[in-house]
């Protein structure tokens, strides 16, 4: 290993396969995304403070332990972003897009989060991010939750991953629902984990999802929040699961997904597999018509997902070779002069096409079977004084003499 400087702990240098599979993530993306109307959008990788704080929670173990914030040298507290959605908000209603709702908006990049790396987690991650902001019909949540499920099915790693769906309700059932959990958790305050003690004063919902054994038996026998849905929440959550059913979506119900902040509202869910060990959720979103009220500006209902990049692609099959249409073999100084203007109208012509730059004729056609070409172009001397290159087949090993000016439709993909 170089005695150079070395990457930080938690971050990655994406190469060969991985980035192959990385690239595939994000091109199947923004296919999808286009065939569901989806813009793109983009927003900065730093926000102030305040934003992520007000609307991620000053709770959650994200702002308290995780963010990245530093102060800039005007005096100013600036944080990394450790996700989108809080950011696409804030430029919602600084930029004046209010004009433009319902909007349908996605982005993909780099977030940032101060957490132990392992399997699939780093402290620079990538997600993937579509919101449609500015819509209260539950045809919002379907249409988000069949993107996303059209993403695994393209990617092909669908099979094993299982939609989880909630409901948390309505603001009338969540405040009821909240009450009946607080005096719940209460009776057993002598028996809760340190962690769910801190969340039971600011944030008791979370203490449903908490991973802590002490904490599980009192967590499961919680009551249930369907026992406390509205019938305006209940009618929201059936028109979404009519929704999924008619777009062939399969999904199952977990009664314990629960989003800890006061902003969330009706739809919560988690695509969730078993194939990449304890920390199984690769996509997850849910309905936070709170939100953008939070951070200062008007109700505004709201509803979006977030994907781990990383995690998708580990999920892959080995993607296919990026293989080449030509590669050049030019013998000699002049052949290769010769060849770097083929190279140059093969690729205008929407041809792959390299040329490896040394050996001898044996290495070169070595690198030329190496790289999947369909073809090898060789030109020498004597080639060239006859104004046409040698054309390979590299399938067959046929081979034959081409006019310069006729290579291009002699090695055009079939």
């Amino acid at each position: 290993m170089s005695k150079g400087p070395q990457r930080i702990r938690g971050t990655q240098d994406i190469w060969g396969e991985d980035a192959d599979r990385f690239g595939q993530v994000i091109d199947t993306f923004d296919r999808v995304r286009r065939l569901y109307g989806f813009q793109r959008i983009e927003v900065p990788v730093f926000e102030a403070t305040e934003v992520f704080a007000r609307s991620i929670g000053e709770t959650t173990d994200i702002v308290s332990k995780e963010m990245y914030t530093f102060p800039d040298r005007g005096g100013d507290s600036l944080t990394l972003r450790p996700e989108f959605t809080a950011g696409i908000c804030r430029a919602y209603l600084s930029e004046g897009w209010q004009q433009h709702i319902p909007m349908k908006v996605a982005t993909h990049g780099p977030v940032f989060r101060y957490e132990r790396p392992q399997k699939g987690r780093f402290r620079q991650f990538h997600q993937l991010d579509a919101e449609i902001i500015g819509s209260d019909s539950p045809l919002a949540d379907v249409e988000l939750l069949a993107f996303a499920d059209q993403i695994l099915n393209e990617l092909g790693i669908a099979e094993g991953v299982t939609l989880q769906l909630n409901t948390l309700g309505d603001a009338e059932t969540r405040d009821a629902w909240r009450q009946a959990l607080v005096e719940h958790f209460e009776g057993h305050r002598g028996d809760l984990s340190e962690d769910s003690l801190a969340r039971l004063d600011k944030n008791p919902l979370r203490i449903l999802d908490s991973k802590d054994p002490k904490d599980r038996p009192i967590a499961d026998a919680a009551p249930a929040i369907d026992e406390f849905l509205t019938a305006e929440a209940a009618d929201f959550f059936g028109r979404v699961t009519v929704g999924l059913d008619a777009a062939g979506i399969a999904w199952t119900r977990n009664p314990r997904l629960v989003r800890g902040l006061d902003y969330y509202r009706h739809t919560a869910f988690e695509f969730v597999t078993d194939r990449l060990g304890a920390q199984g959720t690769v996509l997850a979103g849910g309905r936070y018509d709170g939100l953008i009220e939070a951070l200062g500006g008007p109700h505004t209902p709201a509803v979006g997902w977030a994907a781990g990049i990383e995690r998708l692609a580990m999920l892959l099959d080995k993607p296919p070779a990026s293989a080449l249409d030509v590669a050049l073999v030019p013998l000699g100084e002049k052949a290769e002069g010769a060849a770097t203007g083929i190279l140059a109208d093969l690729r205008r012509a929407g041809i792959a096409a390299d040329m490896a730059y040394r050996g001898n004729m044996k290495k070169r056609m070595a690198k030329a079977d190496a790289s999947g070409a369909g073809y090898a172009v060789i030109i020498g001397d004597d080639e060239l004084e006859r104004g046409e290159a040698g054309v390979k087949d590299l399938k067959t090993g046929e081979q034959k003499s081409v006019a310069l000016s006729d290579i291009a439709g002699a090695v055009r993909p079939r």
